[in-house]
């Protein structure tokens, strides 16, 4: 039996009353006219109020305000001005005369998160600064807890950076355009254009930089490739930093180009001799208070350079610590270190400045360098460096390589050691320049040791055939602040000789003004002639070398010599007596006298006494012509030297 069926339910609509239907007809009425009639700029003051209580700084809408909304609502207001920091003297930190502003509701309804997907300024300025206490003027507001707010763009037109830091000098003015990302996901990068004061000194910028959107994260790397100039120095740094604003850290790739490596002093507060036009690049990197400028390349003049540096600041003075190798070094470009200039003619570098000074000293009648050291650059500074040049390019002089280590400490300057394989052997120095005080102390020792004779003079062909290992050592101290100054206040000894060897006939009989033989040996073939010593020992007083003895012996002859040196007046006055011990018609024993400067110096006879034989071979021409030949000839009356000590060894 089947159960009954229960009536179905029925649900309808019940018509309204009267009186609600005249309250729905009014509230969509409202809604109709509020659509129409309400104006976003109702809520600029309320917008500038939360702003303000965030922030701390005042804001101001002065334009229209406009919203459109959907799931990604846009904001648009016109004219607006964030206000400054209180120890500023300019009341505004950022304006712009548009910014559009697009918000997703769904996250910063549902999850109460902001996500700002574009963000697009038209014209906007940012003035960035450092305070008083060093703080920068973007710190402002609540900044603990954590940031439920993303940007994912920032798309900028016109804009205009300024950044202000008094304590450091620096000031920088830079002109903002955004360019459009390589990829969708990537936020857009910006061109930059400007210029300003680093450390007081002039510069220009170019180049693109990673969106304004990533400074908020200063644990983040910052993309930048930028190209600076100031004055002749130019750098191109790419690569990333964390807390651009305070040089927090970084890693970039920086390459440095310049004039002269001594305008990089103003710059970065490195002090260098002056160079050749350079150009280096390497990797730039910062690790606390040291900056490091690591596996650098590069040259310097017509020389190869490369190694590491790294500069500690945040001490009484900056410390340069660096180990730097030459692979083939130019030797003049380390002309530098003495105040002088490096070559210039044909293909050497050099720039205007240099070319200038060096042909003003062709001109000088002197030839040891003038040029003042910067004391101010001596003290400014700490550093140790050591650079070693595996092969040396000098033409006219036969230097092999170099090893120095430098050290420099408030003012007081050594060099332990400075050696050079010269001529296969060796000159090793210990050099030290006290710069404390207003004039320069300087100490130098230097040791010669078995340089080899026929290659000490490359470009000389009657030395070519030469036997013989020179040796010696030479201990002087100076006052003075140029290369000049020291050497011609200098006190000390030098000495240098040469053991057993052989040297040309032909210059031998030259030297000794054997006429007969020399000519002998032009139309033939030259020879050569054992060499039993040669030395030379000086006593230096107040810059000049005087003799204590001189002399060169050889089988053929011997050559005695005595005078003086001026290192002061750069002057020669030496008196060389050859005295030929072989017999030969034609022979003048008559002094050398080497005189002149160092620039232009002379090797010449004593004419007087030339002159009084030669009228004395008239005379007894006229009587016979045995009696004249016999007025010229030497009978040799030279005896050996008493070649000992330690240059017969």
């Amino acid at each position: 039996m089947n159960a009954a069926r229960s009536p179905r339910r029925r649900f309808a609509l019940r018509p309204l009353s009267r009186t609600g239907a005249i309250v729905l007809g009014v509230l969509a009425a409202v809604i109709v006219v509020v659509a129409i009639l309400f104006e976003w700029n109702w809520l600029r003051r309320p917008i500038e109020w939360v702003v303000e209580r965030q922030t701390g700084r005042s804001f101001h809408i002065a334009g229209d305000l406009d919203v459109d909304l959907g799931r990604v609502t846009t904001a648009r207001a016109d004219a607006l001005t964030f206000g400054n920091a209180t120890w500023s003297k300019v009341p505004t930190m950022a304006a712009a005369d548009r910014a559009e502003l697009s918000v997703e509701v769904f996250p910063l309804v549902f999850k109460r998160e902001t996500r700002i997907p574009r963000i697009h300024l038209t014209k906007p300025q940012l003035r960035l600064e450092t305070g008083p206490d060093g703080t920068g003027n973007w710190v402002f507001g609540d900044t603990s807890g954590e940031s439920r707010t993303t940007f994912r763009d920032l798309w900028i037109d016109d804009g205009r950076l300024l950044f202000l830091d008094p304590k450091t000098k620096t000031d920088v003015d830079i002109a903002l355009d955004s360019v459009k990302a390589s990829t969708p996901d990537e936020a857009s990068a910006v061109n930059v254009e400007g210029k300003g004061r680093w450390a007081g000194n002039r510069f220009t910028l170019a180049g693109q930089v990673a969106s304004p959107l990533a400074l908020r994260d200063t644990d983040k790397p910052y993309r930048i490739d930028l190209r600076a100039t100031a004055g002749p120095t130019r750098a191109h740094a790419r690569g990333t930093l964390l807390d651009p604003f305070r040089l927090r850290d970084f890693d970039l790739k920086l390459m440095l180009a310049g004039q002269n490596l001594e305008d990089l002093f103003p710059l970065i507060g490195v002090a260098t001799p002056p160079t050749p036009p350079y150009k280096l690049d390497g990797r730039f990197t910062r690790d606390g208070n040291t900056w490091h400028y690591d596996d650098f390349a590069g040259v310097v003049g017509d020389s190869d350079l490369g190694g590491s540096a790294a500069v500690t600041v945040g001490r009484e003075r900056p410390l340069l610590k660096a180990n730097l190798v030459s692979k083939r070094l130019d030797f003049d470009d380390l002309a530098g270190f003495v105040g002088a200039p490096p070559q210039t003619g044909g293909d050497e570098a050099s720039n205007a400045e240099q070319r200038a000074e060096a042909a003003a000293l062709a001109a000088d009648a002197r030839l040891l360098p003038d040029t003042p050291y910067d004391l101010t650059k001596l003290r400014a500074m700490d550093a140790d460096v050591r650079w070693k040049a595996h092969r040396i390019n000098a033409p006219s002089l036969p230097i092999d390589d170099m090893d120095a280590h430098l050290l420099l400490d408030a003012g007081l300057l050594r060099l332990e050691p400075l050696n050079f394989g010269v001529a296969q052997g060796d000159i090793r120095s210990q050099i030290r320049m006290d710069a404390r005080s207003d004039t320069i102390r300087t100490d130098a020792k230097i040791a010669i040791r078995r340089l080899d004779l026929g290659e000490l003079f490359p470009q000389a062909e009657l030395t070519k055939s030469a036997i013989g290992r020179i040796g010696g050592d030479m201990a002087i101290a100076g006052t003075g602040n140029s290369i000049a100054g020291i050497l011609g206040t200098a006190d000390g000894d030098i000495a240098v000789g040469m053991g057993r060897g052989q040297i040309s006939n032909l210059l031998m009989e030259l030297a000794g003004l054997d006429i007969a033989e020399a000519l002998k040996f032009l139309i033939t073939k030259d020879k050569t002639v054992p060499v039993r010593c040669a030395f030379g020992d000086f006593a230096v007083k107040d810059g000049v070398m005087q003799t204590r003895t001189l002399a060169f012996d050889t089988a053929d002859t011997i050559i005695v010599g005595k005078g003086q040196i001026s290192l002061k007046e750069e002057t020669l006055d030496l008196e060389m007596r050859p005295r030929p011990k072989d017999r030969s018609i034609l022979a003048l024993r008559s002094p050398l006298v080497v005189g002149g400067t160092f620039k232009d110096p002379s090797f010449r006879p004593d004419f007087k006494r030339l002159g009084l034989r030669g009228a004395v071979a008239v005379a007894l021409g006229t009587v016979t012509p045995p009696a004249a030949l016999l007025a010229t000839i030497e009978v040799g009356p030279g005896e050996d030297s008493a070649c000992g000590g330690q240059y017969a060894k």
